[in-house]
C-alpha cells in the first residue's frame, strides 16, 4: 500500500513539474502564431539593435529591428543569405509629438523650429525565424505578429511572405545593419 501510494505521489509531483515546465503552462505570450508556429522568442528585448525607422503616412510608427546573435554575426559578415537559426525582430510603437521635449530642446536651440517625437503606445512585434527547412514554403522564413503577447490571425499572417517577397534579393529582409563606431 505505501508503495501506491508513494509511486502516486511521485507521479502527480512529476505531472506538475512537467506542466510547469512546458511551454503552454498558461502564459498567453507562449501561444504561437498561425500558419508558422512561432512563439516569443525568450529574451528578445534584449537583442542588439541592428537598425530603427520611421514609417509615416497610414502607418506613422517608429520601429526597433532587433536581431539574435545568428542575425547580427551574419549582418555584420554582410552574409546572404541569413543562415538557418537567424531571428529577427521589428518593435512597433505609435509615433507620439513630445511637447516635453520641444521645451527643453528650445530652450537650447532658439528658433529652430524643432519637433520632437517619441515611441507612444506599443503596437505590435513582429518576428521572422530562418529554417529553410521547415519553411521552404516562404523561401526558408517563418513570420509571426504578436500584439500584447497574443499572435495576430491566420488571415493577417498570410500577408506576410508576400509583404516580404519584394526584397527577394535581400532574403526577405528589409532591415539593413546600421552599425555604430
Amino acid at each position: 500500500m505505501k508503495r501506491i501510494a508513494l509511486l502516486l505521489i511521485a507521479f502527480a509531483a512529476g505531472a506538475v513539474i512537467i506542466g510547469l515546465g512546458s511551454p503552454a503552462a498558461g502564459h498567453v505570450d507562449d501561444k504561437a502564431a498561425p500558419i508558422f508556429g512561432i512563439r516569443l522568442p525568450p529574451g528578445y528585448r534584449d537583442w542588439p539593435v541592428v537598425s530603427v525607422a520611421h514609417e509615416e503616412g497610414n502607418l506613422n510608427d517608429l520601429r526597433a529591428v532587433l536581431g539574435n546573435a545568428v542575425a547580427i554575426k551574419a549582418y555584420r559578415e554582410e552574409k546572404l543569405p541569413f543562415p538557418d537559426g537567424t531571428i529577427i525582430a521589428a518593435l512597433h510603437w505609435n509615433e507620439a509629438a513630445s511637447d516635453e521635449n520641444n521645451k527643453v530642446l528650445a530652450s537650447g536651440f532658439p528658433g529652430a523650429g524643432l519637433q520632437s517625437s517619441v515611441a507612444g503606445s506599443a503596437e505590435n512585434v513582429q518576428f521572422m525565424v530562418k529554417d529553410s527547412k521547415k519553411y521552404a514554403a516562404s523561401d526558408g522564413w517563418g513570420f509571426a505578429d504578436f500584439k500584447n503577447g497574443k499572435p495576430g490571425d491566420e488571415t493577417l499572417h498570410k500577408t506576410c511572405f508576400p509583404c516580404h517577397e519584394p526584397a527577394k534579393d535581400r532574403d526577405l529582409v528589409f532591415a539593413r545593419y546600421a552599425p555604430t563606431p
